[in-house]
């Protein structure tokens, strides 16, 4: 349809008066989805039973766990970026309160809570997985595990100066993780110091993590991916006993007879122009039985150091890299390293939680604080995928490398397009209706995650 210009354009150069009043608005429209789907979970309740003999106070400790996965769904870091939305009234309603607790209290309530109250917060993470993950009933499901650090930037109880990559000599935490790759959620969280291997406690954290998949998928088939840090003849066995197919990968550079392998062997079966392979039965002397050790080569290209003729000799040699897996898998080589090579998923998982649910965030002096901190950071991003699992379909089945059934939009995405949107509370006729500019798009997302939590309850 043809325009005219006086109906296009408008004038932008006045500034308009401002004026602040006390009125029923929100910057947080879309909060009404989350509201939704706490009520389906019923996450509120659920939170209020965990944690009811340890409530104290005014508001709570479950009070202020929900306060902080809505402080995350913003996009809010600091504890004291709330003063910015306490006045929001969606929040306030969606928190069924009438006035939100101040910084202090809040840091007040992370500094008094025990242990004891972070397992029962740890434990309902993993609870509120296995239920969607009992709805998927999937015949297979893959484990990730892997240790991320988390820098404190100053002293905090339990923080220690251990391996940094980013921060060389800053006291950190290093917690131990295990993702679904299927849906795309944290499972678990193993707390620990900064200081310890990436295998330390990881036995006791694998088993516990088996068990209470099992008691609640008992007919479903359990995978588990590792780095090398992770290889051992007790973690191997371990998994092998429990009937778990992994691929783990081996510090190959450790072994003298690995090194000897790669080096005599000429037959390597080409997977492509840049990837080839060979499979041998092997086991550490130390071990008690063999195990399938695959052999991967790929051809890369090195940048020659030493000066070189532009105008003559390519600046750079072709050489391989090499990597070596043991599993206990019977599938060929190709779909051994392809399955492996999936790990890569769950470094996205971490990088998102870290940039968009500030899991690297350190709010308190004591460790538990800064325990339960991390988990509602867990809990913000597990929502959001299921949020949208329980909306959407499945885009896609189980590929070679596991990649989730979901093409998740991110935080930040589901921020920018239906979270901050402007609004206001009015009582028409006395029914409560919150009002959002028109948009087409924003309504009908909004209108299709409602639509798709009703049907889902």
């Amino acid at each position: 349809m043809k325009r005219s210009r006086k109906s296009v354009r408008r004038k932008a150069a006045v500034i308009p008066i401002l004026r602040f009043e006390d009125q029923s608005l929100t910057s947080c429209s879309g909060l009404v989805v989350f509201q939704a789907l706490f009520a389906r979970l019923g996450l509120n309740e659920r939170l209020g039973r965990c944690l009811r003999s340890s409530s104290s106070g005014i508001y709570g400790l479950g009070v202020m766990i929900r306060l902080l996965v809505v402080h995350l769904l913003l996009g809010y870091r600091e504890l004291r970026d709330y003063r910015f939305y306490e006045d929001d009234v969606l929040v306030k309603r969606l928190l069924g309160l009438n006035r939100l607790p101040d910084v202090s209290t809040i840091s007040r309530e992370l500094s008094r809570a025990t242990q004891k109250e972070a397992d029962k917060l740890r434990r309902l993470v993993r609870e509120l997985v296995l239920d969607r993950l009992e709805v998927l009933a999937p015949a297979r499901l893959t484990l990730d595990f892997d240790g991320s650090v988390q820098s404190t930037k100053r002293h905090a109880e339990g923080a220690a100066v251990g391996f940094n990559k980013k921060k060389k000599g800053a006291r950190s935490y290093y917690p131990l993780f295990c993702t679904i790759s299927q849906t795309g959620q944290v499972f678990d969280v193993f707390h620990r110091s900064g200081n310890v291997h990436d295998s330390n406690g990881a036995k006791r954290f694998i088993l516990a993590c088996l068990q209470a998949i099992r008691e609640r998928l008992p007919r479903t088939k359990i995978e588990v991916r590792v780095d090398s840090a992770f290889f051992s003849d007790e973690i191997v066995t371990l998994l092998d006993e429990q009937g778990i197919e992994f691929t783990i990968s081996v510090p190959f550079e450790r072994f003298v007879e690995l090194e000897d392998m790669i080096e005599a062997r000429r037959r390597w079966k080409r997977h492509d122009d840049e990837i080839s392979f060979f499979e041998t039965s092997w086991k550490p002397k130390k071990w008690n039985r063999r195990f399938r050790f695959v052999f991967v080569r790929t051809k890369t290209k090195r940048q020659r150091k030493d000066p070189v003729q532009f105008d003559i000799f390519v600046p750079y040699s072709t050489g391989y890299d090499f990597k070596v897996i043991v599993t206990n898998k019977s599938t060929r080589m190709k779909h051994v390293m392809v399955f492996h090579n999936g790990r890569g998923s769950q470094e996205r998982t971490f990088a998102e939680l870290k940039s968009q649910a500030a899991m690297d965030y350190v709010p308190s002096r004591r460790v538990v604080g800064n325990q339960i901190y991390r988990l509602c950071a867990v809990l913000a991003h597990n929502l959001a995928r299921e949020l949208q699992m329980r909306t959407k379909k499945p885009t896609r089945g189980t590929t070679e490398n596991r990649a989730a059934w979901w093409r998740f939009e991110t935080l930040q995405t589901l921020r920018r397009n239906i979270l901050c949107r402007a609004g206001r509370l009015t009582r028409p006729r006395g029914a409560l209706t919150l009002t959002m500019n028109a948009n087409n798009a924003a309504q009908s997302q909004i209108e299709g995650y409602l639509a798709g939590l009703e049907k889902a309850a």
